[in-house]
């Protein structure tokens, strides 16, 4: 029985299963005109490969369309949840028609049986599944962690996925491009600085810095500025030595606070009578 094979299987595997598993109990595959079906605003993908869509059209075109797309009733015509790139194919080819099994899903249903149809083929490009949970978490209101239960994923998995959005839009072009890879994006959306990131990035095409090159230089970097940040100012050092020389005090000075050590309550006491006059 269906439901008891499911049973202990992620949210991600159903979704998957229910789109294009067979005809369920009472639904038809209808010939639904092109012209009513409009693609679905969930869909996540933002690119189609042309050439996988002339693959699918040939294959239309000698065979027919194999497999039913889903959708969903909506106002002025129907929207699709699954197999938009059927749809396209057959739009390629001149077709009219092409048949659909009408479901009655929810928006938050749509959206999750968009994204994990998707993540299921392994068809979404890196920036692509990052843009679609961050929609989805959006949307939902769900958590890094809610989203990670819901696809089946962990939740390092996701966070480092949505990390890729804090890199500059041309880099994030030279992952789309393949330029550099998913790992090469990782370590350089862990850094804040976006001209570095740029550099580096530019660095990994023209030199082929390695991974590990790239970790490297961002931990020497990091380590540098925290150097920097802790450095005292100059200015600072003579507040304190001005203090030791002419009030016998030891002292520290940071932005904004200056901290003064006694050795006991009676140098306490000592220092307030002079602070008051």
């Amino acid at each position: 029985m269906k439901n008891d094979k499911a049973l202990g299987r992620g949210l991600k595997d159903l979704l998957f299963e229910n789109v294009i598993d067979e005809i369920q109990d009472g639904e038809r595959i209808l010939e639904i005109p092109l012209k009513e079906i409009t693609p679905n605003p969930f869909q996540p993908r933002r690119i189609f490969d042309p050439e996988k869509i002339n693959d699918l059209a040939q294959s239309i075109n000698e065979h027919g369309v194999f497999q039913p797309i889903i959708i969903k009733k909506v106002k002025d015509g129907y929207m699709i949840v699954s197999g938009e790139r059927r749809f396209r194919a057959a739009k390629q080819v001149g077709l009219t028609t092409i048949p659909a099994i009408v479901r009655a899903y929810d928006p938050q249903k749509v959206a999750e049986i968009s994204l994990v149809e998707n993540l299921q083929r392994e068809d979404l490009s890196p920036i692509e599944e990052a843009e679609a949970y961050s929609s989805i978490m959006r949307s939902m209101e769900m958590t890094q962690k809610e989203l990670a239960d819901k696809i089946g994923k962990s939740r390092s998995y996701v966070t480092n996925v949505l990390g890729l959005l804090n890199l500059p839009e041309d880099v994030q072009g030279m992952l789309l491009d393949k330029k550099i890879s998913m790992a090469h994006a990782r370590v350089l959306s862990k850094l804040d600085n976006i001209a570095r990131i740029k550099l580096l990035a530019n660095r990994i095409v023209n030199e082929g810095l390695s991974v590990r090159q790239i970790e490297q230089l961002a931990q020497t970097e990091a380590k540098a500025n925290k150097q920097k940040r802790e450095a005292k100012p100059l200015t600072f050092m003579m507040y304190e030595q001005a203090l030791k020389q002419n009030a016998g005090l030891k002292a520290s000075v940071t932005k904004n606070k200056l901290t003064i050590n006694v050795k006991d309550e009676n140098e306490l006491k000592k220092l307030v009578e002079k602070l008051l006059g």
